[in-house]
């Protein structure tokens, strides 16, 4: 299987953003002819105040039926070029809650999964600046995981990264390759990214996918910055790929039997005791 990372400069403007989603992932299928696209947390709305952030919410359908304009872009995309489709992250709206929710797409545009992020990003980075993530969103509680032409492939979101119990109860239902669609800071970004995907993957033995926001946005009035740097890292921990800056793409092959090699020669699995 071939993966593509997509990577964009989502801001305020959803209509432009689903736009940029489109036009990348057109760019990415041209150019490296993927099986799967995997697209960024928050992809169809990022910055604003936690007021806009409701508001470009969607309800999502009942499995086959018709959703929101981010749901049905991402279905678009699968079905227009017959790939699996990793879509990212969006806003969800579930009667008064609200919910950062990853949805998978098979290559007809049929859904596979839904994921809602566990580990929501309440922080004050370096620069003092403070996210609060909870502010808008509320917590998943199931950890997810579903196929892809014989892939399993397990679901995950930005800050979750920090956690590895997740990625190890991930490894624990199948999972081949972990997705992290993210709006990593620059501020953790250009010192944690690399390193927690780099490890993540060495610690589970799977190919960990990495689709990234980069570039400026504005929270209110304050402008700030994604680190980007989106990345395919395989089960050696070595970075297959990695989008260069602006928004792009990152595409590497997933190949099930080396990855079986590298389990066969350091069985991690067959001696874990917790």
């Amino acid at each position: 299987m071939k993966i593509s990372a997509i990577q964009m400069n989502t801001r305020s403007d959803k209509a432009a953003n689903l736009d940029q989603a489109r036009a990348l992932a057109a760019r990415a299928v041209e150019r490296d002819r993927p099986d799967m696209l995997v697209f960024p947390e928050v992809f169809a709305f990022m910055g604003a105040s936690v007021a806009d952030k409701r508001a470009a919410a969607e309800d999502l359908p009942a499995r086959g039926g018709d959703g929101g304009a981010a749901y049905e872009t991402l279905r678009g995309i699968a079905r227009d070029h017959g790939v699996f489709v990793h879509g990212g992250s969006f806003v969800e709206r579930d009667g008064e809650d609200f919910y950062n929710t990853t949805i998978a797409f098979d290559r007809a545009g049929d859904e596979l999964a839904r994921y809602r992020k566990i580990h929501l990003f309440d922080v004050t980075t370096p620069d003092g600046r403070d996210y609060r993530e909870s502010d808008t969103f509320g917590a998943g509680r199931e950890v997810v995981t579903y196929d892809a032409d014989g892939t399993t492939v397990g679901c995950s979101i930005c800050y979750d990264l920090r956690f590895a119990e997740l990625y190890t109860a991930l490894a624990r239902e199948g999972a081949d390759v972990i997705m992290v669609p993210a709006a990593f800071t620059l501020q953790t970004g250009k010192d944690h990214w690399e390193v927690l995907l780099r490890a993540r993957a060495l610690e589970t033995q799977t190919y960990v996918v990495a689709a990234a926001q980069t570039g400026t946005y504005f929270e209110g009035n304050d402008e700030r910055a994604s680190w980007g740097h989106s990345m395919i890292v395989n089960p050696w921990g070595h970075v297959l790929a990695q989008a260069a800056e602006g928004p792009g793409h990152a595409t590497a092959e997933i190949d099930l039997d080396y990855m079986k090699d590298v389990r066969a020669r350091i069985p991690v699995a067959n001696h874990r005791v917790l």
